[in-house]
């Protein structure tokens, strides 16, 4: 049997075949990355069960067509010998191609807001668009206790498209845990109004009841949105956030 057995129509309908193959399994390992942040070559093979020359092979194509970049992996505390292993990441046009969130439109309209009524208008309307989301994770977070809320914060996020994960970060007296988000709808908008980022910090203090700091953000150009949440013994977290309260949280 030939290269092309399954084609009836020769071998340019096979080549054709081949070629939507390799762009499905491109779009896995696409998929993988934004899933679940920066990766390495090794780790997307566990993931995906392929080799790591098929998946180098794929990352090539990826990288041509600019939409994934390579960058030293980041260590946390004392790093080992050798060479740090090299992190494969989207690019903003990679994420471009999983969804559309009209982010000019959105941008013209925030800078009409803030022309017409001032930057505080455009707190408010971040505040808003945020206490909406916590209002709904509030109420399936009520009577969590403290230690658990991190972790189903996660899952809510990811459930809302923002494939969350959480990892531990750190020892005491700085043990916490790093709710990573790996995917922003709003990326871009947030790049110019980063008041979005800012109410979203506030709500996910007000939701596990203790003070977050946000570590990156991928509108400022970092591969994953993380946000360090502290260990606490008694959160008391309601879940509500006032639209119209002050301050910056992260």
């Amino acid at each position: 049997m030939g290269p092309h057995a399954f084609s009836d129509e020769g071998p340019d309908q096979g080549r054709i075949a081949e070629d939507v193959g390799n762009v499905g399994t491109r779009n896995r390992v696409a998929r993988s990355i934004l899933a679940n942040g920066p990766s390495t070559a090794v780790d997307l093979g566990k993931r995906l069960k392929m080799t790591p020359a098929g998946v180098r092979r794929h990352l090539d194509a990826l990288l041509a067509e600019n939409l994934v970049e390579a960058r030293q992996q980041r260590t946390y505390g004392q790093r080992g010998r050798g060479r740090p292993a090299k992190v494969f990441a989207l690019t903003d046009r990679g994420r471009g191609v999983f969804y559309q969130a009209y982010d000019q439109l959105a941008v013209d309209a925030l800078k009409f807001l803030a022309d017409s009524a001032g930057s505080q208008a455009v707190d408010a309307f971040a505040r808003k668009r945020v206490a909406e989301l916590a209002d709904r994770f509030g109420e399936r977070m009520a009577g969590v206790p403290a230690e658990e809320r991190p972790a189903l914060l996660a899952r809510l996020l990811t459930e809302e498209g923002y494939a969350a994960t959480l990892r531990e970060s750190g020892n005491a007296p700085t043990a916490g845990e790093q709710l990573c988000q790996h995917h922003c709808p709003v990326a871009h908008v947030a790049e110019q109004f980063p008041q979005l980022c800012e109410a979203e910090t506030e709500a996910f203090a007000a939701l596990l009841g203790t003070h977050v700091q946000r570590l990156a953000t991928i509108a400022h150009g970092d591969g994953v949105c993380t946000t360090f949440i502290p260990m606490t013994a008694s959160a008391t977290g309601t879940g509500k956030i006032s639209e119209a309260s002050g301050g910056n949280a992260s």
